[in-house]
């Protein structure tokens, strides 16, 4: 059956939403005013974000959902029963220009199935970024999801033309992934990851006669693990984590919940509610990276190694660590003032320049933006003190979700 275009777009575009990894902050502006078409900055109507708070529109699809693996977690596995379709690198390139002149979008996030071999596919979506840049001068932002067992030339390639490369680690454990995804290989994975991290590192440093090297993915790199797929807790989810963040320079760690799929579900029962938990995982993931918190103090209160559910890491940790409470504000170090719950970096950097003009009270830290009443228990102010209400025997209940009524009807 020979599809339409339109009809191929709805297909790859919904087979795309599992990839998490869409992201486009980190990398330089460049814009057309010079010459070429697009841009890598401005705002859209999607909903991938740049640290200054720009949004960057990103036409997010598969190149074809056709696979040769059959990796037990992955909708698009051979022995999946799912519509299939497929694109060529021309069609790909027509409607991200198609897009970018009327405006939906100022970027690319490209992903694929194995089709063929890794080499075979990577090429194409080599082939793809290049006749963006170099036939169509294209200066747009791209993403590519890199294949880790396709030949490290082709990837060098793929560097030279994208903002961004992704390599999905798959699963928190080498042992998941010899389990339920037998055909790729955790050290090739990490070779490849390291072989990006060593071409970028290269690519910032000048020749002994100044000249500067080809530009290799600006924006870095990040990868994407899947969740739930088997028993790995948290803390060692998190520990996974840390590690890939120290030794592949990572941008960002992508947590994507595991659903089960139709025809697999008997085999990958839920383990546990993975929505709610892929956004503690973020959460957690963040006071890693912007707060000084480590993964084993995160989880070491909780139940089995896993994140709470019912309220976030943070204040899970500052109800298990009362003792610590409550902080001065007037005198508490940054590291400390990081650790009370209701104050993010932000406020705690706005603290910091307000205390130099002297005591801070109740009113000011409304001003600054502190979610206050969240942090109440855990600071004393001149003009206020919690007194018994930090260690109160109530005082998770005053933040654990209400309870809610389930229907009848359901």
């Amino acid at each position: 059956m020979r599809r339409t275009l339109q009809e191929k777009l709805a297909i790859l575009s919904d087979a795309a939403k599992y990839d998490a990894s869409c992201a486009s902050s980190g990398t330089t502006r460049r814009d057309s005013r010079a010459g070429g078409i697009g841009s890598a900055g401005g705002s859209g109507i999607c909903h991938a974000y740049t640290p200054d708070g720009r949004c960057i529109s990103l036409l997010k699809i598969l190149m074809t959902n056709f696979c040769i693996y059959d990796c037990v977690y992955c909708v698009n596995r051979v022995s999946s029963r799912v519509e299939r379709a497929r694109f060529t690198p021309e069609e790909v390139v027509t409607l991200t220009l198609e897009f970018y002149r009327r405006n939906y979008i100022e970027g690319l996030f490209l992903s694929s199935g194995i089709i063929r071999s890794p080499d075979d596919t990577m090429t194409d979506m080599v082939r793809i970024a290049r006749m963006l840049r170099e036939e169509h001068g294209f200066k747009g932002y791209i993403h590519l999801k890199t294949i880790p067992e396709a030949a490290p030339e082709l990837i060098t390639e793929a560097g030279r033309y994208a903002d961004r490369l992704s390599i999905n680690v798959e699963l928190p454990k080498d042992d998941s992934v010899a389990r339920l995804a037998p055909q790729k290989q955790p050290k090739g994975i990490r070779a490849a990851m390291s072989h990006v991290r060593e071409t970028r590192a290269a690519s910032k440093v000048a020749s002994h006669r100044g000249k500067r090297p080809a530009r290799f993915a600006p924006a870095g790199q990040s990868t994407q693990m899947i969740v739930g797929a088997d028993g790995t807790s948290d803390r060692d989810i998190l520990g996974t984590s840390t590690r890939l963040y120290q030794g592949y320079k990572l941008k960002r760690v992508y947590y994507s919940a595991f659903s089960p799929i139709p025809d697999s579900s008997a085999m990958l029962p839920l383990i546990r509610p993975p929505l709610i938990r892929e956004h503690r995982l973020y959460q957690a993931d963040w006071l890693m990276r912007f707060y000084g918190f480590d993964a084993a103090e995160i989880t070491s209160s909780t139940k089995g190694g896993n994140l709470d559910l019912e309220i976030d890491p943070k204040l899970a940790w500052a109800l298990e660590h009362r003792a610590q409470f409550p902080v001065d504000v007037a005198r508490a170090p940054r590291e400390l003032l990081l650790r009370i719950p209701g104050f993010g970096t932000r406020t705690v950097q706005r603290i910091l320049a307000a205390r130099r003009s002297g005591p801070l009270r109740y009113a000011d830290l409304i001003r600054i933006g502190a979610r206050v009443k969240q942090a109440e228990p855990f600071i004393t102010l001149p003009d206020w003190s919690p007194g018994a209400l930090t260690d109160s025997a109530g005082l998770r209940a005053r933040y654990a979700p209400p309870p809610e009524q389930l229907s009848l009807f359901a």
